[in-house]
């Protein structure tokens, strides 16, 4: 299935990504914790993980490793209202393959996702890693 699990805990915002989301995949789940993701990674095996930084907990190594335990075939893309460069450059090092500042999810999401499937990592504009 072509499906992707977003990961966002504010509503309001995820509802919005959901919509942009949709026009690429058949289907989107949402989930709003940790627990929830790592299970519906394992049970959906979504082509993509599209996951809010808070959801790490302050270990972004560790969410992606758990990530990837359960659907090794998921691409993950982080969204992140952080837009230090040492945010960015630890979720690349962590392994997500692409990192979407909140401020400009509406231009960047489907941008970064065509990125990510063409083999390429992405990282919004104006962020250095």
């Amino acid at each position: 299935m072509n499906c992707v699990l977003l990961g966002e805990r504010h509503h309001g915002l995820g509802e919005g990504i959901r919509g942009l989301l949709e026009l690429s995949f058949n289907a989107v789940f949402m989930v709003a914790d940790e627990t929830s993701l790592i299970e519906g990674a394992a049970r959906l095996q979504p082509r993509l993980v599209v996951v809010d930084l808070a959801f790490a907990g302050g270990d972004l190594p560790r969410l992606v490793e758990a990530l990837r335990t359960q659907a090794p075939r998921t691409k993950v893309l982080l969204l992140s209202s952080h837009d230090e460069s040492a945010v960015a450059s630890t979720a690349m090092a962590a392994g997500v393959d692409g990192f979407v500042l909140k401020r400009l999810v509406a231009g960047d999401l489907l941008v970064a996702i065509d990125s990510i499937f063409s083999g390429d990592r992405y990282v919004s504009p104006g962020v250095t890693v």
